[in-house]
């Protein structure tokens, strides 16, 4: 007898339908699952014989066929355990039902029929949107995920019996219901905030200017000066989350099988921080089995480098292309797969190996020609991506003694997002452009005209202070933003002023 049960599985970040037939004929006893399994599926077989009977019901001692179809397609996971299990009862004649189209079922089990949760279940989900479906089965965990998307009714169940006795037909499990807006905006909320931060008013304000503009930022400075404490509170500060934008980072996390149980949605903007010591695959994503990487983890979000140079060269070269591109695509020789990865970046470094040149507390030893071949290790090019570099001092004992000072995060935040909003107007006929940082020469010719005062302190800055040529663009980018923050559509000199103090570190400068 054969039965057919719709289940789904996930290929990068996106879904696709995979039916499961199942075939049972009165020969040998014998199991087999083909379709391209991975190990997880294969070992499918073993807890699905266990929970099959352990759940009251009969293994067929038979031979059991198992097609996961489209069978060109590897198929990863133990989402597929569930559905096979239906399979195997309904071709059995154990389940009073013919026709299954109705739902995707999917579910791990345990041996004693129990079920546990699964990854990527809003992709799975919102895939069915798209294909009209009435609905899906999937583990109790997986409810409130599974919510979010709308539009498709979720049941959620517990174990292998209480699926048979819903698809027999018995109003056993109520569809699952979420007020998404109410959760949406009860988790947009932060653990950390500005007012942490004791002094340190001008790196605030660069990293205000930078959340403003979406412009990647490296601060320069001693150990202990605060500069990791500042980068974890960049996020607390970046325009809020729109729900669209929740839902595709959520995506990401569920695939990756990093989302908290008890998290549903990731509401607020991610922040990932990897160690110097990560590979290239775990950076931008790849592997036997391609993964997203920490570029991707943190879409829509910061990612933190911190000691920089500490990195090795070439993963730091493997990330220039999702810089540039606000995605990462992995190819293989059967598949190719792209994943979202539009971030800000965050890096810290110490200005030399000792990390005091430049502390009036400390004394550094380094010769100049170890400081350069410390700064060398990041490449021109990266170091090109980086619009605003700033100095961060050792904090004074009278600041770290004395009241927290400075903004809240909301209050900055509500500023940052009227300068966005105005840069949404501004590139409303733009493809692909959302803010200040991606204008590319074109636009910044366009966008950022200048008067001839303004001109001529860019001069002095090329020709007197040792800038390079390629701090020009990144000036005038800068400075665009810092006019969008005060409300000013034209820039003035003394946001050209500002701008170009946030390009102090430049190569040249920092080492004359």
């Amino acid at each position: 007898m054969l039965a057919k049960i719709l289940s789904s599985a996930v290929l990068g970040i996106d879904a696709y339908i995979v039916e499961v037939e199942t075939d049972i004929s009165s020969t040998t006893p014998y199991f087999a699952t083909v379709g391209l399994p991975e190990a997880a599926v294969k070992e499918s077989r073993e807890r699905v014989q266990a929970a099959i009977k352990n759940s009251g019901y009969l293994f067929p001692l038979k031979r059991v066929i198992i097609n996961l179809a489209p069978a060109d397609i590897r198929k990863e996971g133990t989402a597929l355990d569930l559905p096979i299990a239906v399979g195997i009862l309904a071709a059995s004649g154990q389940i009073m039902r013919e026709d299954f189209s109705d739902y995707v079922i999917l579910g791990e089990l345990s041996l004693d029929g129990t079920l546990k949760p699964v990854h990527g279940v809003l992709s799975m989900v919102m895939n069915l949107k798209r294909i009209h479906k009435k609905g899906i089965i999937l583990p109790m965990e997986n409810a409130k995920e599974a919510a979010i998307a709308q539009g498709v009714e979720v049941y959620p169940v517990t174990n292998l019996q209480e699926t048979v006795t819903f698809l027999e037909g018995a109003d056993t499990v109520e569809p699952y219901q979420l007020d998404i807006d109410e959760l949406f905006h009860r988790s947009r909320t932060y653990p950390v905030d500005f007012t942490d931060a004791r002094g340190q008013e001008h790196t605030k304000r660069a990293l205000e200017v930078a959340a403003a503009g979406g412009h990647n930022i490296i601060m320069i400075g001693p150990p202990g000066s605060g500069k990791t404490m500042l980068a974890r509170r960049l996020p607390t500060i970046l325009p809020d989350m729109t729900l669209e934008e929740a839902l595709e980072t959520t995506k990401v996390h569920s695939v990756s099988g990093i989302l908290p149980s008890e998290q549903a949605l990731v509401a607020t903007r991610p922040f990932r921080s990897p160690h110097h010591t990560i590979s290239d695959a775990g950076l931008i994503g790849g592997g036997h089995h391609p993964k997203p990487g920490e570029v991707s983890l943190a879409h829509h979000g910061v990612l933190f480098l911190d000691e920089l140079p500490e990195f090795k060269r070439n993963v730091l070269e493997v990330m220039r292309q999702p810089l540039e591109d606000g995605q990462v695509t992995i190819s293989r020789a059967a598949i190719s797969l792209t994943y979202p990865a539009n971030f800000m970046l965050a890096a810290a470094m110490n200005p030399c190996p000792c990390g005091y040149f430049g502390d009036s507390g400390h004394e550094c030893n380094c010769t100049p020609m170890v400081i350069q071949k410390y700064l060398s290790r990041i490449s021109g090019p990266l170091f090109d991506r980086i619009d605003i570099h700033i100095e961060v001092p050792t904090v004074k004992f009278k600041e770290l003694a004395g009241k927290p000072t400075g903004e809240p995060s909301e209050v900055i935040r509500q500023r940052v997002n009227k300068a966005r909003q105005t840069q949404l107007e501004r590139f409303r006929g733009e493809s692909g452009m959302f803010c200040n940082a991606h204008m590319e020469s074109k636009e910044i010719r366009k966008y950022c005209q200048i008067d001839s005062a303004s001109q001529d302190l860019l001069k002095v800055a090329i020709t007197k202070l040792g800038l390079s040529a390629r701090a020009y663009d990144r000036i005038l980018k800068v400075s665009r933003t810092i006019a969008d923050l005060e409300a000013s559509p034209e820039i003035l000199p003394q946001y050209i002023s500002e701008a170009i103090q946030y390009r102090s570190l430049d190569r040249n400068l920092w080492l004359g």
